[in-house]
């Protein structure tokens, strides 16, 4: 499998494994010749390419399956997966032997956000003998477990990739993350440790070994064991990287806060270096970008139709500023379903909002009402017996203009925490190189001005529609901040909640093992042991440096 791949799926964005899912690459090759077997009847006469598609294309290409192959391979490459996908079924017309074709096509139909006809393609593949059929597997899992909301099924397919493969590492790697949100360390260790044992040299699994216990002992045997990995002047600097954040988190762990703080800086010095290009943030345009959010929502929208019943309570903030944990919270509330970081919204602003686009969708109201509804059935299809439901994605707070244009009575929590503690919070944590900011502490100072900027906004302009939650206070005094935060949702109060860590349920982000506890005040101030390396987060803040709140 491609570690590479553009069909790395990541939870939380997290790059430490300890959110992201494997899933093996699409396949290139042809069909050897084309089999029509009795146990795999050929399907139906598939629709025709779409019309603009097929009319930029030659006249004789819908009979030419090579040239096919490419096309449809290029359309995937370029996000055009809607198009890919009929290629494919056109191919799959001509060639319904062709094994890695259905493979493929699942692929394309998983980018088209088509989750289920992506599964039935995967065992269209399944039932026809693919080769390496632990692959498929380990893609149908991820399928289930991160976007149908159904771990059961998704340990299913890894029980069924490791009985095919038991040395197959992607497996045992999503197996041990699957365990790991479900609350069970002894099984995610024992996961990464069957790593370890097939390729003693695996980075990601020794990096994720100190996420699941609280060290204590300078002398731990698993603080020599990093050390020992990141010797290896063979090492590539992803790997240096994840070894680096693993190390990172055990010296905070035992005290040694200055080793720890250079152990994350060179973590994020080589995650940069990985990245290459791909990890700069460029901060004039993350500022247009603020200022033309800000410019373009300037007043409440009008109510839609289904609007407010269906919509969701929107959970967001910075990366580690509390949402889980106001999430998790809130789920102990009998009437609330966590949802989790549900991509959906993402998604629409990616297509439609991208920054230098021409934003004609807040222009269209019956796109707009389509995109509402299709996020509604989505949800209901995810969580059917919700009575009221969660959205946690700390990135929608880019979104919140679009969640109030689709949803004007949509109800929005924004998680606030100190923003020394948050940005440090975030420099430990290996995002994902789409969030390049996080890798340097001037530009997490410079997102977080930004943030509170646009924060600020929207508490402007949809006023008691916005409901912020200290981080802070929350964890000093709960009963106060969470009453309000009940009321705020239309909720009564509900001692549980208080609870919120004896919760069932997966829990799917970096602070999986924190709302797995008790309340603490530990992570509130942690700064303070780190205050003089935060001159660069202080100056891009203009914090002074002797302002502490």
């Amino acid at each position: 499998m491609d570690e590479s791949s553009d069909c790395d799926q990541t939870w939380g964005r997290v790059r430490g494994f300890q959110a992201k899912r494997h899933c093996a690459s699409a396949r290139c090759g042809a069909p050897a010749a084309t089999v029509c077997s009795e146990s795999m009847p050929s399907p139906p006469l598939l629709p025709p390419l779409p019309p603009a598609l097929s009319a930029s294309l030659p006249a004789n290409l819908p009979d030419a399956p090579d040239a096919l192959r490419a096309l449809a391979r290029e359309l995937d490459r370029t996000d055009r997966h809607d198009d890919a996908v009929a290629v494919y079924q056109r191919l799959l017309a001509l060639q319904p032997g062709w094994l890695d074709g259905w493979y493929n096509l699942g692929q394309a139909l998983w980018r088209a956000r088509r989750f289920d006809d992506a599964l039935a393609a995967y065992q269209r593949a399944l039932d026809g003998g693919i080769t390496r059929p632990e692959e498929v597997h380990l893609n149908r899992s991820v399928l289930y477990a991160q976007h149908l909301a159904d771990p059961g099924a998704a340990r299913h397919e890894l029980d069924r990739a490791l009985a095919l493969n038991p040395h197959y590492l992607p497996a045992w790697l999503n197996l041990g993350n699957l365990h790991e949100q479900a609350g069970d360390r002894v099984a995610a260790a024992d996961a990464y440790e069957r790593v370890l044992v097939i390729d003693p040299r695996h980075a990601l699994a020794l990096s994720r070994l100190p996420n699941l216990r609280r060290l204590h002992d300078p002398q731990d045997p698993l603080i020599a064991r990093l050390h020992q990995a990141l010797a290896d002047p063979r090492r590539h600097p992803a790997e240096r990287a994840d070894l680096g954040f693993g190390l990172g988190k055990a010296l905070d762990d035992v005290g040694r806060h200055d080793d720890a703080f250079a152990a994350y800086g060179a973590a994020n010095a080589a995650s940069r270096q990985a990245a290459g290009p791909a990890a700069r943030y460029d901060r004039a345009a993350h500022e247009r970008h603020v200022d033309r959010l800000i410019a373009t929502f300037t007043a409440p929208a009008p109510a839609r139709k289904g609007d407010p019943s269906q919509a969701p309570i929107f959970i967001c903030g910075l990366f580690r500023s509390g949402s889980t944990l106001v999430e998790r919270m809130l789920a102990a509330h009998p009437r609330v379903t966590a949802g989790g970081e549900l991509d959906l919204l993402p998604a629409v602003a990616r297509k439609h909002l991208a920054p230098g686009a021409d934003w004609t969708l807040l222009q269209d109201p019956t796109l707009l009402q389509a995109i509402a509804d299709g996020y509604c059935a989505d949800l209901a299809r995810r969580f059917p017996q919700a009575d009221l439901l969660t959205d946690k994605r700390p990135d929608n707070v880019l979104h919140v203009g679009l969640i109030k244009t689709l949803f004007p009575s949509a109800r929005i929590v924004i998680t606030r925490r100190h923003p020394l503690d948050n940005g440090l919070s975030m420099y430990f944590l290996h995002l994902g190189w789409s969030m390049a900011y996080a890798l340097d502490l001037g530009d997490l100072g410079h997102w977080i001005a930004q943030h509170e900027r646009l924060v600020a906004h929207w508490c402007r302009v949809y006023g008691d529609d916005v409901h912020v939650v200290d981080y802070d206070a929350l964890v000093a005094d709960p009963e106060p901040p969470l009453r309000a935060l009940l009321a705020f949702c239309g909720l009564g109060w509900d001692p549980a909640c208080l609870a919120f860590h004896t919760t069932a349920g997966a829990v799917q982000t970096a602070s999986l093992w924190q709302v797995r506890q008790p309340l603490y005040r530990h992570a509130s101030g942690r700064w303070r042991h780190y205050a003089r390396h935060l001159g660069p987060l202080r100056d891009a803040l203009g914090w002074p440096a002797g302002r502490e709140v």
